[in-house]
């Protein structure tokens, strides 16, 4: 155990984050570099060590928590970073993106501030990526046999470097420019900065790993080409099907899916352009949808110098602590303020789009809603609150319903769709076709960075077994296993 009284005689402490002033001028990540290094071990001497530690059961990836906690409260960051790799190929990206479900099932928490596990996690990754501690795992021998991975999101990478360090030859093919999937253009710059994708991918790479950009399966390399090539496929391209809003007026221009705007806005921070083709500058943007991405998308408007900005949600504002209905270890829906929300602009709950209104060249200019309410647990409009607000960029953040089907890659394969429009999958990650496998989003349906990281290290011990007979890797979860929620 770290330090037996931690949890009594410290306080939870978290990141710092730089003034909104300063940060919304740049695209860096909100946090103070460094900030967290004085007083994690501290922090990391408040986990108690438990006899059954939930914060195991909240994250599906088994992270060893208390034990590097342990390691981190004594500052043996070498150790730590050992224990953290053990289970978690990319800690840095969750330390940065992960809602941490960890903290919610956190024993402590039942009556005190969690852990900040999430804190600790990404201050022992860092101070190992300083010293120089993560270093290419190729593999001792060749197994002669190959695999195709498809797609090079946190699932998709996952697999990739789980069986390239198997001793298979691994590629990834990526339909982008870049590596990364949602990680490269789907998550803001200020949320996670990009060069810690770039320095696993360089990892990656030493180990043997080969990268394919701008190559989609489906519309520039059909399936059969990629079967004759290959002794196993793993398709980890996402759940890339937006949710679309179907009312009057969402024809005009100025309205788009969040997932064609912020990957423009990270283009610009790429170099690719001077300024965003979809810019929030001088506008009153609208955000429907009132999750994490919509969280995104409210970040980036105000860096592009929005007039104002505007979060519309169709449920009702969630309470900040916790519910009867919503009990500990459970992952609760809480009233979350993110550092997008600290910088400014106006979030409203309950209500719905009825529909938009545009000028006379079909630029939208306001968005209708009305007030919604649930009775007899129907969602129901309430008569009279009408109203319409400035609209002149609206971006859609409702989720997404499953994996692409329009460019070929799921009728080329023949693969069969579960009920929710997901690709469908034995125990083994393995689909109705022969050596062809999923993981991630495009199997579970969207989800969180890391379900998808454990879905791709669960998927390469199937392939992995598949090709060989055998396999030593592990396999955090089941394909059947879902979040630990009422």
């Amino acid at each position: 155990m770290a330090d037996p009284k931690g949890f009594l005689t410290t306080g939870r402490e978290v990141a710092e984050t730089r003034p909104v002033g300063e940060r919304v001028k740049d695209w860096n990540e909100v946090y103070v570099p460094g900030s967290l290094l004085p007083i994690i071990s501290k922090q990391a001497g408040r986990c108690m060590d438990c006899g059954i530690p939930f914060c195991h059961n909240g994250c599906p990836l088994g992270n060893l928590i208390p034990e590097w906690n342990d390691y981190a409260y004594r500052e043996d960051w070498s150790a730590a970073s050992e224990r953290l790799h053990a289970t978690n190929n990319f800690p840095e990206f969750t330390g940065r993106l992960c809602p941490a479900p960890c903290e919610s099932a956190c024993v402590l928490g039942i009556n005190q501030p969690a852990v900040t596990i999430k804190n600790v996690e990404v201050s022992i990754i860092d101070k190992a990526w300083d010293a120089n501690d993560v270093k290419p795992q190729a593999p001792d021998r060749l197994s002669g046999k190959t695999a195709a991975v498809i797609g090079s999101g946190p699932a998709g990478l996952a697999a990739a470097q789980q069986l390239t360090r198997a001793g298979h030859t691994v590629v990834v093919y990526e339909r982008a420019d870049r590596i990364g999937g949602l990680l490269r253009y789907g998550i803001p710059e200020f949320k996670m900065e990009k060069r810690h994708i770039n320095r696993r991918i360089e990892q990656m790479r030493a180990e043997g790993t080969k990268f394919r950009t701008g190559i989609e399966i489906g519309r520039d390399l059909t399936a059969t080409d990629l079967r004759k090539r290959f002794d196993a496929v793993v398709i980890a391209a996402g759940a890339t099907t937006a949710r679309d809003l179907p009312v009057p007026g969402r024809e005009f221009k100025g309205i788009h899916q969040a997932m064609e705007y912020l990957p423009l806005a990270n283009k610009v921070v790429e170099g690719d352009f001077v300024t965003s083709p979809i810019t929030a500058e001088g506008k009153h943007v609208v955000v429907i949808g009132g999750g994490d991405t919509g969280a995104d998308c409210v970040g980036t408007a105000h860096r592009q110098g929005a007039a104002s900005v505007t979060q519309l949600e169709i449920m009702p504002r969630p309470g900040e602590e916790r519910n009867a209905g919503q009990p500990w270890p459970t992952f609760p829906m809480l009233y979350k303020v993110t550092s997008a929300h600290e910088e400014g602009g106006e979030r409203v709950y309950s209500v719905s789009t009825t529909h938009f209104e545009g000028d006379e060249e079909g630029n939208v200019q306001f968005l209708h809603l009305v007030e919604v309410e649930f009775v007899d647990g129907k969602l129901t409009q309430k008569p009279g609150t009408e109203r319409k607000i400035p609209a002149q960029l609206v971006t859609l953040a409702m989720g997404f319903t499953g994996t692409d089907v329009e460019n070929g890659l799921v009728g080329q394969f023949g693969l069969d769709l579960d009920a929710r429009g997901n690709i469908a999958r034995d125990a083994d990650f393995a689909t109705n076709v022969d050596g062809v496998f999923v993981a991630g989003d495009a199997g579970r349906g969207q989800s969180l960075i890391v379900w998808a990281i454990a879905e791709g290290r669960s998927a390469a011990r199937g392939v992995d077994r598949y090709l060989t007979g055998t396999s030593s890797l592990p396999a955090p979860i089941r394909p059947t296993d879902r979040s630990l929620v009422v």
